[in-house]
C-alpha cells in the first residue's frame, strides 16, 4: 500500500472526520491501512472501530481493505448514564446528542452532500469520456477510408465533395446534441448544488445499535424513534423507512455514544470480484498482508479452499503470482512422476 496524492477538486474541505468499522482484531490493520493508502491523521481506534481525519474522496475510501463499513462522523462521546434515572431523563439525554449541538449535525451534512456531488461529477465525466474515445477513434477510420477512396476513385470528385458536406453536416448535427447534453447535465449539477445549500427537504431514517448496559433498558426501536422525533423536530426532515435521502447511524454502548452517516449502501467488505462466500474478505485481506508480498513474488496457499487470499493478493498486488493448490499438486506430480521414471 502507498498513499496516494489526493487530487484538488473532489476533496472535501479542510479533512473530514470519518471512521469505519472493524472485525475484533483487525483494527491495527485497519489503522496502518487508513495511514498508508489515506495519509490519515488523528487515527485512533477503539474495540471494532476506528476514527480518523482525512481529505480522500469516495474513489479512495472505497479502496480500504480491512473496514466492514465506511461512516461520516457525526458525534462521539462518552456513554448515557442508564445506571440511574427514568426513561424519560435518559430519553432527554439521548435528545440532546442533537438538540446541544445542531451545528455539527448541518455540518457534517454539508461535506456529505459535497462528497456525494462530487462522486456524482466524476462518474458523468467517465460516461462522457467513453464516447469521445469512440468517436476519436471512428473519425479515424473515416479519415483512413477517405484518403483511400480519394487515391482509388480521383474521378469522382463531385460525389466525394458531397459525402463530406453530409459528413459534416452529420457531425456539427451530433456536435449540437452534445452539447445540449452537457448543458442539461449542467443544470442536473447545477440543481444539485442548490439542494446542497438547503437541508429542510431531506429525508431520513434512523439505525441504531444498542450494546451493554443499554440494551437492557431500550430496544433499538425505541432509541430509533427518539432520534427520528428529535431530528424531525430540530431540522425539518421527513422520515422515510424505505427509500431515504439520508441514514444516520447511531450506536450507543457503555465505552461510548457515537452517531455516523454511512457512505456507502454496500459494506466495504462486499467485493465485486468474489463470487462465492468462503473466509471473510476483510480477514483474507490482513492474512495476505502477513506475508509481506513483495512485486514479482510467487504467492502459495496449498489450503486455499476457495481461494480468498489468493483473491485478495492478486487483487492488492497485481504484479505477484498468485497459484491455487491444484497448481501445486499438478506441478509436484509431473515432477515426481519424471523423476521416478
Amino acid at each position: 500500500m502507498a498513499a496516494v496524492p489526493r487530487g484538488p477538486r473532489s476533496d472535501p474541505p479542510a479533512g473530514a472526520r470519518f471512521f469505519c468499522t472493524a472485525g475484533r482484531g483487525l483494527e491495527p490493520f485497519l489503522t496502518r491501512e487508513v495511514r498508508a493508502r489515506l495519509a490519515a491523521t488523528q487515527v485512533e481506534y477503539i474495540s471494532g472501530k476506528v476514527f480518523f481525519t482525512t481529505c480522500s474522496d469516495l474513489n479512495m475510501l472505497k479502496k480500504l481493505k480491512s473496514a466492514e463499513r465506511l461512516f461520516l462522523l457525526i458525534k462521539k462521546q462518552l456513554p448515557l448514564n442508564v445506571s440511574s434515572g427514568s426513561k424519560g431523563k435518559i430519553f432527554n439525554e439521548m435528545q440532546r446528542l442533537i438538540n446541544d449541538d445542531p451545528e455539527s449535525w448541518l455540518k457534517a451534512i454539508s461535506i456529505w452532500k459535497n462528497l456525494e456531488l462530487d462522486a456524482k461529477k466524476e462518474k458523468l465525466s467517465q460516461k462522457d469520456a467513453n464516447p469521445l474515445k469512440r468517436k476519436m477513434g471512428e473519425n479515424d477510420v473515416i479519415v483512413a477510408k477517405k484518403l483511400e477512396t480519394e487515391q482509388m476513385h480521383e474521378i469522382r470528385e463531385n460525389k466525394e465533395c458531397q459525402l463530406e458536406k453530409q459528413i459534416e453536416a452529420a457531425a456539427l448535427e451530433q456536435g449540437h446534441r452534445i452539447t445540449k447534453r452537457q448543458e442539461f447535465l449542467e443544470e442536473d449539477l447545477q440543481k444539485d448544488a442548490v439542494g446542497s445549500r438547503t437541508h429542510s427537504d431531506l429525508t431520513f431514517r434512523v439505525s441504531c445499535r444498542c450494546s451493554g448496559a443499554i440494551a437492557k433498558t431500550f430496544t433499538a426501536q425505541e432509541v430509533g424513534r427518539v432520534f427520528g422525533i428529535a431530528l424531525m423536530k430540530q431540522f425539518g426532515w421527513k422520515a422515510d423507512l424505505r427509500n431515504p435521502n439520508l441514514e444516520v447511524f447511531i450506536h450507543l454502548s457503555d465505552i461510548y455514544s457515537v452517531v455516523g452517516i454511512p457512505m456507502f449502501r454496500v459494506p466495504l467488505a462486499s467485493r465485486a470480484y468474489i463470487k462465492t462466500a468462503g473466509l471473510r474478505s476483510t480477514t483474507a485481506w490482513a492474512m495476505a498482508c502477513l506475508a509481506e508480498i513483495k512485486a514479482g513474488a510467487f504467492v502459495l496457499d496449498p489450503m486455499c479452499g476457495l481461494g480468498t487470499i489468493l483473491l485478495e493478493a492478486a487483487k492488492e498486488w497485481p504484479n505477484c503470482l498468485c497459484l491455487q493448490k491444484v497448481s501445486i499438486l499438478l506441478f509436484l506430480t509431473f515432477h515426481l512422476g519424471k523423476s521416478l521414471s
